[in-house]
């Protein structure tokens, strides 16, 4: 078949456990395009909290599987099939597997890399935020020292704020020199994010990464905070940006939101022309989800791509990482 679709499911080497519960596996959806010599790779996360499951992405993906018969796929370029896509399939999870999965068949084509045909500019290596997940005070010190890396991305949400409070001086006492970004996925409300703000200054982070529910973000306008916010949740396409003016000023750029790296870049561009930072970010997933996601890090203030990092067992070949340090792709990967 020109597009086959596929749940795979990956074990966790640790629990993962955010506000909104605890994960034991990633199960990602992988999705091959053939033009009958070569073969383009994509993968995707479907997101419980975005109203996706796996086996809804796969039958949405299968149900593209007129547009790629031998027919269309002599006849019509990657770049052509990627705006038919873009035009049937609504941003999420299904439109990035496919999205990717199809610049990695163009660049197996023209023997260009993904990078080269987008006229992205990745670095030879960056540093990836290493997550930690909820847990107590001491559990997550203990992390943070383990992990002794130079950025820190803190899971919180799921506490009053003296809990909340507490986490982060052990982290920070248990990590003195790493960069530290909140994360509170939703859990806070405007009455502890208040509270919260002149902890996360003490402790140096970067920034707060989505402190409320996004249907909340009105009430952002009324409070004046020294920490800034990332939009997580509150952002998902180049659409959202308007209405974060004010609000935020980081957007996190994940492609399963965006729908594929056509419309990362979309987001990415957009973001950084209209003043805000950008942090590039991703699901629980592995190198293959991350290899496209990597082409977006130039210019990012924030990197947080360690999903493959929570595998037990990665696919190959896996994407590079010295500790936090990380590497582009491999063309056996993707792109």
């Amino acid at each position: 078949m020109p597009l086959s679709v596929g749940i795979e499911k990956w074990p966790l080497a640790t629990p993962f456990a955010i506000a909104r519960g605890v994960k034991t596996e990633a199960v990602t959806v992988v999705v091959r395009v053939s033009d009958g010599k070569n073969v383009g790779l994509g993968e995707c996360t479907p997101y419980a909290r975005y109203g996706e499951t796996p086996e809804q992405v796969r039958e949405a993906l299968w149900n593209l599987n007129p547009m790629f018969g031998r027919e269309e796929m002599t006849a019509e370029s990657p770049a052509a099939l990627r705006s038919k896509i873009a035009a049937v399939l609504p941003a999420g999870a299904a439109r990035n597997a496919v999205d990717c999965a199809l610049w990695d068949l163009e660049a197996k084509q023209t023997g260009r890399s993904a990078a080269e045909l987008t006229g992205l500019n990745p670095p030879p290596e960056i540093i990836t935020a290493v997550t930690l997940g909820i847990d107590s005070p001491k559990a997550m010190a203990a992390a943070a020292k383990t992990a002794a890396a130079p950025l820190l991305k803190v899971k919180l949400g799921a506490g009053q704020v003296a809990d909340e409070t507490a986490r982060l001086h052990a982290i920070r006492a248990a990590a003195p020199e790493s960069k530290l970004i909140i994360d509170a996925n939703e859990g806070w409300s405007a009455e502890s994010l208040t509270a919260l703000d002149p902890v996360c200054v003490e402790v140096g982070a970067l920034f707060i990464e989505q402190p409320l529910p996004s249907d909340q973000d009105a009430a952002l306008s009324d409070l004046s905070l020294q920490t800034p916010l990332c939009a997580d949740e509150s952002c998902h396409t180049v659409e959202d940006l308007p209405r974060l003016k004010g609000r935020y000023q980081v957007v996190n750029v994940k492609l399963d939101k965006t729908g594929g790296l056509s419309g990362a870049i979309a987001l990415r561009t957009a973001a950084l022309s209209e003043g805000f930072d950008v942090m590039v970010g991703c699901m629980l997933a592995g190198s293959l989800a991350m290899a496209p996601a990597y082409l977006l890090t130039e210019s990012a203030l924030a990197v947080d791509l360690d999903g493959p990092l929570w595998l037990k067992q990665d696919r190959e070949p896996p994407m590079k990482f010295v500790g936090a340090r990380m590497f582009p792709p491999s063309s056996g990967l993707w792109g």
